[in-house]
């Protein structure tokens, strides 16, 4: 005679303690209670889980027992904590499948003290090796969603499971669910916290490798901005003196975006300066910078760079490694061009063919540079914002101070993107020649 107990359920009520509560008797009562307040007196996944699990075993007197989480919601159970009492190797033989599988299948509660014949089921490997006589499982589910199950099972002949293990096991594993869930929203929460702290800091020091204040050299003025789409950003712009009172300038923008970008930035930003104080000349500087990179660039990532030299006469030598080409303005006839375009990205292909590009400065010139961030701001219509607006905007201010000139430009390009996430990472600098 095949001897068995299913609780025949509605799914929708799957692990409602009020359905339960009626089954158990006053120790499982009692059980129920001190369980509930354990499982609420701790946010720490793993306590929570152990917890749970060690009250399972205690009040059903199982063998062995198993938790299984449902991680990436697609059904597949990872087992994360087992027990096994009395013997170390019970809890690596495996559960039954066909039982769990059922249990998942139905999101109901499944008891039978007669596994071996019960003949609702065939009898797996698990069953038939073990010589299983009783076996209980539960879903554990929140809110409408499968969160994982509770197994415990033995083979005991004096091993039996009540109604009233089922219930307790079914109201455990509701008040289990949304604990370990609330471990879990936790457990997220710490580490996104602990994520932006770490970007932030990020950030920090990538703000510390630009200049805090431009340098001043006669001759010459200049002022930067920079604003990253993301927590840290692939954009970068430097500013030094060079011996014999030169002012070098950088502008440069990596191709990719965010950390991974910010790491190549800070690499590219150091070999640059290294080669420019070490007395190369701009071409040079670009090239050994172009060769080394090369060496350790991961797959895909280059660095667009425009890097000038200049004296404090207003000889001035461009060199661009596939950046776009700074605008030149000229003060004496208000008329604008741009420099030229030349080389290729740094990082990208060996023996880049860069040259440099001679230009005399007269009092009130000016030159703009700036990254794609800016001339490719969209607007709501995803239009660009473009070269010829840039122009525009340093026709109206050209006259006013150099700061002032610079927050002129970015409040076009705000008016132009009002509404627009910005895209991708920003980048301006402006230098003019004064000649004092």
């Amino acid at each position: 005679m095949t001897v068995h107990s299913y609780n025949k359920r509605d799914p929708s009520m799957a692990n409602d303690p009020q359905q339960d509560v009626a089954t158990l008797d006053a120790d499982h009562l009692k059980t129920l209670y001190t369980f509930s307040l354990n499982m609420n007196s701790s946010l720490d996944f793993n306590t929570v889980l152990n917890s749970f699990m060690d009250s399972v075993m205690e009040v059903t007197n199982a063998q062995r027992g198993f938790v299984m989480i449902d991680r990436d919601e697609t059904g597949s159970l990872e087992v994360i904590v087992e027990r096994g009492i009395g013997d170390d190797s019970l809890a690596q033989e495996g559960y039954s499948t066909t039982i769990v599988n059922e249990v998942i299948r139905t999101r109901q509660p499944l008891l039978t003290n007669n596994a071996q014949f019960d003949d609702r089921y065939q009898a797996g490997k698990s069953i038939i090796m073990r010589k299983l006589r009783a076996i209980l499982c539960a879903p554990m589910i929140v809110q409408d969603r499968l969160l994982g199950a509770v197994y415990v099972d033995t083979a005991m002949r004096s091993g039996i499971f009540t109604e009233s293990d089922l219930g307790l096991l079914n109201a455990v594993c509701g008040l289990a669910g949304t604990a370990i869930e609330n471990a879990r929203l936790y457990q997220v929460a710490v580490e996104k916290g602990r994520l932006d702290h770490e970007l932030q800091m990020a950030r920090e020091i990538q703000q510390g490798l630009m200049p805090e204040t431009m340098p001043s050299t006669s001759g010459y003025e200049i002022s930067s901005r920079w604003a990253a789409a993301r927590e840290v950003a692939g954009d970068f712009y430097d500013a030094f003196l060079l011996e014999d009172q030169k002012l070098g300038v950088v502008i440069a923008d990596v191709s990719d975006k965010g950390a991974p970008a910010a790491m190549f930035m800070a690499v590219a930003r150091t070999m640059i300066r290294s080669h420019a104080h070490a007395g190369e000349s701009a071409v040079e500087t670009l090239a050994m910078t172009n060769d080394l990179i090369l060496e350790d660039a991961a797959a895909g990532m280059f660095v667009t760079v425009y890097h000038s030299v200049f004296e404090p006469n207003g000889r001035s030598v461009h060199v661009n490694a596939g950046h776009n080409p700074p605008v030149l303005f000229r003060f004496a006839t208000r008329n604008i061009e741009f420099l030229e375009q030349g080389g290729r990205a740094i990082g990208w292909f060996p023996d880049n063919p860069l040259h440099a590009q001679q230009v005399q400065l007269e009092p009130g010139d000016l030159l703009v540079y700036y990254t794609d961030g800016l001339t490719e701001a969209e607007n709501q219509a995803g239009d660009f914002f473009g070269e010829d607006r840039l122009c525009d905007a340093i026709l109206q201010a050209y006259d006013q101070p150099i700061e002032t000139l610079c927050d002129y430009i970015l409040d076009q390009v705000d008016d132009f993107a009002a509404g627009m996430p910005p895209f991708d990472d920003l980048t301006l600098v402006v230098v003019r020649y004064t000649g004092d």
